[in-house]
């Protein structure tokens, strides 16, 4: 659903923030709604038409367990499982945050909170809403987002359905932007765990400070800022499914740390010796190929085997044929509706371009290049020229060995414009940003850092 067709509720007992929600967010909803008591929201629910609830986690001031908040989303889940709920907290109650998406919740948004983000969140969790309609609907897409025809895709399909059920511990492999993250959530969601926690880690963007205390979590007083308890992402995906994703990243210190919690299946907090039992599936992801892991000097071979009972390839999308195609239509319907355009096909000219170009950014870059058809396009119809690729992927492709090339310096100058050009375009935005180019922000910080842009 498009966040101008919305109806919200916002609910909170702070009228200052009811009033800034109110005053945000009148011209960017079709109605926004707002309550003070928790009491009379079922009864506004059954009332009024409401697609999604900015729900508080306290309502008491001298009582912050964050367990009011937890009941009214329940009752809410129970009733009206189809309404949205993001969950509000404050800061030092990021873990109650963490407990609520395990019962219901779409997201959670800390206040004070950026207004920025908070449009972000809301446009993210209508339109995962409106992907789920899609992808139930449509020809050639599966229940869990998983979109293709091709004979690499259904033997990829069969193997999804082959470990799925087992615990085995699982490697997907593949190119940057094919859906690893997609596979692995596929996997969780046809498992006997699919009805517990699946907690997602991009690891390879954790330093080594943040590794230990984001997976294994901590006590009060471990570190300076520890102000209270906080349990890691381990404990959080107990009885569940944890995917770390870019595995291949983590430094040999980081490996040793986690190949550890792997054997002995138990976590030891930073600043107790303690340890605490945790009961996971294991799914990790990286872009990096088996040869290249199997290096000691850059990969521990016992991690590798605790990570890979069984390996998944993900293939690169210029190995899916026609399921270009199907991508581009799927895209190009859940475009069209975000941004209210009335496009429903591509010329043929357009699709030729599609077909005969190679993706080095594969799927992501077929998304990201719809996108901005859509955005620009004028027409009811997309042409080859309203379809333009990625800068930063055509500069990452040319081939190392071609003498007529520039060398690896101008690259990275031409890299570097490029990441540029695309933060001055979007205003400093860094998720705009990476949209446009076709990286996650985790990939785009990290060449931020690198170029000191």
């Amino acid at each position: 659903m498009d966040l101008k067709k919305a109806s919200i509720l916002v609910l909170d007992d702070d009228q200052d923030l009811l009033t800034a929600a109110r005053i945000l967010l009148k011209s960017k909803v079709r109605k926004i709604s707002v309550a003070h008591n928790p009491e009379n929201l079922l009864a506004t629910l059954t009332k009024e038409d409401i697609d999604l609830v900015l729900l508080d986690m306290n309502y008491k001031s001298t009582i912050n367990t964050g367990n009011e908040g937890l009941f009214w989303l329940s009752q809410v889940k129970n009733k009206y499982p189809h309404i949205r709920v993001i969950m509000i907290t404050a800061y030092a109650a990021v873990d109650l945050a963490v407990k609520s998406l395990k019962q219901g919740a779409a997201d959670f948004i800390v206040k004070p909170w950026q207004n920025e983000q908070l449009i972000e969140t809301l446009e993210n969790v209508l339109a995962e809403k409106k992907e789920v309609t899609v992808s139930t609907s449509s020809k050639g897409i599966h229940d869990d987002g998983i979109i293709g025809k091709s004979s690499v895709m259904a033997d990829l399909q069969h193997k999804i359905n082959k470990v799925a059920p087992t615990e085995a511990n699982i490697l997907i492999l593949g190119e940057n932007g094919t859906g690893k993250d997609l596979i692995a959530h596929a996997i969780h969601s046809r498992s006997f765990r699919s009805k517990s926690p699946y907690v997602k880690v991009d690891v390879g963007a954790l330093t080594e400070s943040l590794f230990e205390s984001e997976l294994f979590g901590y006590k009060k007083g471990a570190f300076t800022d520890a102000r209270e308890d906080r349990k890691g992402r381990f404990e959080h995906a107990n009885k569940g499914t944890l995917f770390l994703d870019e595995i291949g990243n983590i430094s040999l210190h980081q490996q040793s740390k986690l190949l550890s919690v792997l054997q002995n299946r138990e976590v030891i907090p930073l600043g107790s010796s303690q340890p605490v039992p945790v009961d996971i599936r294991l799914l990790t992801a990286t872009n990096v190929s088996l040869k290249s892991l199997s290096d000691e000097s850059r990969f521990r071979k016992d991690l590798i085997y605790r990570i890979n009972t069984v390996e998944i390839q993900v293939p690169p999308l210029r190995d899916r044929g026609d399921d270009v195609l199907l991508l581009a239509e799927h895209f190009l319907a859940f475009y069209s509706k975000k941004y209210n355009k009335l496009i429903e096909v591509i010329e043929s000219d357009g699709l030729r371009k599609l077909t005969d170009y190679h993706f080095p950014g594969n799927v992501r870059e077929l998304q990201y290049s719809i996108e901005r058809a859509v955005i620009m396009s004028e027409e009811r119809t997309l042409k080859a020229n309203d379809i333009l690729f990625s800068p930063i992927e055509q500069v990452e492709d040319l081939h190392p060995l071609d003498a007529t090339l520039p060398n690896p310096r101008n690259l990275e100058e031409l890299e570097r414009k490029a990441i540029k050009s695309a933060i001055d375009r979007h205003n400093g935005n860094i998720s705009k940003a990476a949209k446009e180019l076709g990286l996650t922000r985790a990939a785009l910080y990290r060449r931020l850092e690198k170029y000191n842009i």
